[in-house]
């Protein structure tokens, strides 16, 4: 079969048609016609609060605007506990944070955004606070999906995301990159995430290795066994089997949990007959640049997978209830999930209503997990 050049080359007559699919190929295209004069736009704001996935998940839609706009402020709205994610993230101007569950900071945040004059707010939450906050600012232009709960604090509502894209299932960056799409941003090459290595972090995580033991040149894995639910979490001692086999593979493992699920860690060093190195209490900083120079990434479904993913480690995932589709590591380099295929799947996750426990993620083997581990390394290589 020739290709679209080729075709240019030996028929006039498709030539038109021919150049046209090439410009689209070697540019991103927008998923609309443009909803306003875009000449006209200095400031704009994105609405993401919650968690550490969905910021990581947000950076794809600031990098599109920012080229869009290269000179036009471009500001992102976080909950304060997962604002330093984005410490050394260049594609964006301000992060303005609000203080989880606090009227008092809703109060404060409302008037500072009034205050900013933002031409375009995008709202990629679409919950309460993020509506009644993307209607405080006054823009000109407030975009969100006619689906979200109180839309008509919109004055423009797009469409679903699996409307704009054409296809059935769409992954959350994909949803939220839609939204920009309709209104005339280009975001048909789906930008991949990326996050900011801080020096600071590195400095300190560097001291932090030296002291376990580990030279500036022994690879290590970054285990996180935790996860927000039971239905997200597998066992302890698959985790166990796992990290005794990347020790064959002479590749260390660092076990990463917060303070609050320092247990786990603590099992898992009486589980493992290898020597098991825990970090209970980085910044997010400190952990985007540990990941950064990890030789892979083994972990649970949750917001570390997503800053591995994002530094470009090698991913290997475990899924157990979550939506794979939507929620899997949107990543550039070498990455697998690996799952227990179930009827009930995907599911809320909070608990399991079909069976007494989660069979969903009891029953993922090791020997799946260290197959994909092996994969992705080879596949790095």
């Amino acid at each position: 079969m020739n290709s679209l050049r080729e075709i240019v080359e030996q028929s006039p007559r498709m030539r038109g048609l021919a150049m046209q699919v090439l410009r689209e190929e070697d540019s991103p295209q927008a998923l609309g016609p443009n909803l306003w004069d875009w000449s006209a736009v200095t400031r704009v704001l994105l609405v993401r609060l919650r968690s550490i996935g969905d910021t990581v998940l947000a950076t794809p839609s600031l990098i599109a605007l920012k080229r869009f706009l290269p000179h036009a402020q471009i500001d992102i709205l976080l909950e304060d506990w997962v604002a330093p994610l984005l410490s050394g993230f260049e594609q964006v101007n301000n992060v303005i944070t609000l203080h989880r569950g606090s009227v008092i900071s809703r109060a404060k945040v409302a008037r500072e955004l009034r205050r900013n004059r933002y031409d375009v707010v995008y709202n990629l939450h679409g919950g309460t606070t993020a509506t009644l906050l993307t209607r405080a600012t006054g823009a000109k232009h407030r975009v969100g999906y006619a689906s979200y709960q109180y839309a008509g604090l919109h004055n423009h509502r797009s469409p679903s995301p699996m409307m704009l894209w054409g296809q059935q299932k769409t992954h959350s960056v994909e949803q939220q990159l839609a939204l920009l799409g309709w209104t005339g941003v280009p975001v048909t090459d789906r930008p991949a995430t990326q996050l900011g290595v801080a020096p600071e972090a590195t400095a300190s995580i560097a001291a932090r290795l030296a002291a376990a033991g580990l030279d500036d040149n022994q690879p290590y894995a970054v285990i996180h066994p935790v996860a927000a639910f039971a239905t997200k979490q597998w066992a302890t001692e698959k985790f166990a089997a796992a990290i005794e086999e990347l020790a064959l593979r002479k590749i260390p493992s660092i076990v990463l949990v917060a303070p609050h699920e320092a247990e786990t860690a603590t099992e898992l060093e009486q589980t493992c007959p290898s020597r098991v190195i825990t970090f209970n209490d980085l910044s997010l900083p400190e952990v985007v640049s540990l990941a950064s120079a990890a030789r892979l990434f083994l972990g649970n479904d949750s917001g570390i997978a997503h800053i591995a993913a994002a530094v470009g480690v090698p991913t290997v995932v475990i899924f157990g209830s979550s939506n794979r589709a939507h929620w899997q590591p949107w990543a550039k380099a070498p990455a697998e999930v690996v799952f227990e295929e179930m009827p009930c799947q995907p599911c809320h996750g909070y608990f399991c209503e079909k069976f007494e426990r989660p069979e969903c993620i009891i029953r993922v083997p090791v020997e799946r997990v260290v197959a994909a581990v092996d994969r992705v390394l080879s596949n790095a290589a």
